[in-house]
């Protein structure tokens, strides 16, 4: 089962956690806005129909490449503040390794090949986020593996 959700809602993490229950181990990824340098918001927007595709062409490769039971991607779009949930992943696997690993795949992968733009603000000050060499990085290290 792949579940992929974007909205502006908040996430619910207890429910989307039970969802993944149905196997012998579930490995889980949150991802909180981070008030870095003063960071007191940040905005997401993303392109419908391309990003919902990308998350699930994710979704699919890891669900593959680790014979998963489930996967679960959530993300949230629209205006957040510091301490607020930006992004659930989840992986229920037979075995934690692979659920481990494809959890990991998917928030690596995410980071890279979904198309979401970041604008953080600092007091009244907006800027847009560059991608990072290390997300890059580390999307990079499941090539060929």
């Amino acid at each position: 089962m792949i579940r992929i959700a974007i909205s502006e809602a908040p996430i619910d993490v207890a429910a989307e956690l039970h969802a993944l229950e149905r196997s012998g181990s579930v490995a889980t990824f949150t991802g909180l806005v981070r008030g870095d340098d003063g960071v007191n918001e940040l905005r997401l927007e993303h392109y419908p129909g391309a990003t919902e595709a990308a998350l699930t062409r994710i979704a699919e490769e890891a669900a593959a490449r680790w014979s998963l039971v489930a996967a679960t991607i959530v993300h949230r779009v629209g205006a957040m503040r510091v301490g607020e949930r930006i992004v659930f992943v989840g992986a229920g696997a037979d075995h934690r390794g692979a659920a481990l690993e494809a959890c990991a795949y998917l928030i690596d992968r995410l980071k890279t090949d979904a198309p979401f733009w970041k604008n953080e603000t600092r007091g009244d000050v907006a800027t847009w986020v560059e991608p990072r060499d290390s997300d890059d990085a580390a999307a990079a290290r499941w090539d060929g593996s």
